[in-house]
């Protein structure tokens, strides 16, 4: 080991002799050991809010997921009638693709439904009962009723549970259905209407979908709404992350006039915004790592103060300005690369166990974080990413190095003859 390695371990305590000896060496090694704990934590903090932030987000795809298709398979202006006479021949092909799972014919609208002076905008979905469990886990989700009940020409409709909160239905209740459509008279605009039966309550735990999402026979849709909205196949695929590749490829295949969506573009706002609070945070947090790296630059810049005798000493002994410069380099050096690994080992501990640890404390304390009639969640949801660490980590890191250009050049501008006179 050269001695600048040595000496700038010592400096940094990593060393046995920097442990005990003068006084400034324990001061110099205690400064250090702070600087390591502020990056340790600083590197901590932020791996556990960004593992939260995408636990969050994946509790939110999944229950999102869980209601709408991974594809969807339109096609623009061709009457609805028409497009689910003919569906299963545009199914099979796309079930050629070995990464579709399942495929189901939908129509999908807007409409309103009224009970008494009580209104409310929905996002109509048309579906077959018999093939829904191919694509969604619409089934598994309701609290009331069943799916079978869509029958075709039975005008019934399954609704979200803050739909049905908001009107006061509950199954067996009447609703009336009100399509954009209509016919001009003398009188006026006169809406489509068409009175459906509530059959059925579902809580898929995403408030904007149980808020606006109703269900209705796939046959009952095309007749409802078949002068607007759009009709074509849901496709779930093996590998959701995928969606946009696979869509991209059945286009390639399929017929042409056939359009193709898949999530991520169905919900771009949403997880565009979600991306951009998570950059935010990123870099809001990152600050604390910062304030960190400016800690140790404050250390080194104090530790070249009390050492400048041994400066001068290594100097009139040969040491050329860059080993002194070196030797600030290593200290700061070991301290970032020290402090950020037991940052990450600490924070990727709490997070890989936040679903343990977050239960004593509000234990402990007798505070409940995350009531589940609020935030339809009763345990905080934690997805690490080795990405997310290895940014935090390289981040650190490269703060850190900064912070020990300046008092190193320092150091290395010291002269012996200035030092030792005042000494």
């Amino acid at each position: 080991m050269s001695y600048e390695w040595w000496i700038g371990a010592r400096y940094a305590g990593l060393s046995r002799t920097g442990r005990g000896g003068r006084r400034g060496d324990r001061f110099v090694s205690f400064v250090a050991a702070s600087s390591m704990a502020g990056i340790a934590l600083g590197v901590a903090a932020l791996i556990v809010v960004l593992s939260v932030m995408n636990g969050f987000q994946t509790q939110v795809r999944d229950r999102m997921l869980s209601v709408l298709p991974h594809i969807e398979l339109y096609w623009p202006g061709v009457p609805h009638q028409q497009v689910l006479d003919h569906w299963q021949a545009l199914a099979r092909e796309a079930e050629a693709d070995p990464a579709v799972r399942g495929a189901a014919p939908f129509v999908a609208a807007q409409a309103m439904l009224a009970r008494g002076q009580s209104f409310s905008g929905v996002q109509v979905r048309g579906i077959d009962p018999a093939t829904e469990p191919r694509v969604s886990a619409l089934r598994d989700q309701l609290e009331s009723g069943t799916l079978d009940s869509l029958a075709p020409g039975a005008y019934r409709v399954i609704i979200g549970s803050q739909i049905a909160q908001s009107l006061g239905l509950r199954v067996g209740d009447t609703v009336l259905l009100l399509a954009p459509q209509g016919s001009i008279s003398p009188a006026g605009f006169s809406p489509r209407m068409r009175q459906f039966t509530v059959s059925g309550v579902f809580a898929s735990g995403y408030y904007e979908y149980d808020a606006t999402l109703a269900f209705i026979n796939v046959e009952d849709a095309a007749r409802v709404f078949r002068d607007s909205g759009t009709s074509g196949v849901r496709l779930r695929i093996a590998d959701m992350q995928q969606a946009p590749v696979v869509a991209r490829q059945l286009l390639a295949v399929l017929p042409p006039g056939v359009s193709a969506a898949d999530w991520t573009q169905n919900n771009r706002t949403w997880f565009a915004a979600v991306q951009t609070e998570k950059r935010m945070m990123f870099l809001i947090l990152t600050l604390i790592v910062a304030v960190a790296a400016f800690n140790l630059l404050s250390s080194l810049v104090m530790a070249v103060k009390d050492k400048q005798s041994d400066i001068a000493i290594l100097r009139t002994l040969g040491a050329t300005p860059a080993e002194i410069a070196r030797i600030f380099l290593v200290q700061g050096t070991l301290i970032g690369v020290v402090g950020t690994a037991a940052g990450v080992l600490l924070g990727a501990l709490v997070a890989y166990h936040i679903d343990v640890i977050v239960p004593w404390i509000e234990h402990l304390i007798g505070v409940q974080f995350l009531p589940q009639q609020i935030y339809f969640i009763s345990e905080l949801p934690s997805n690490p990413q080795l990405g997310d660490m290895t940014v935090i980590g390289l981040t650190s890191l490269a703060l850190s190095l900064l912070a020990t250009l300046y008092p190193s050049w320092r150091a290395s501008r010291l002269q012996p003859a200035q030092v030792l006179r005042h000494d």
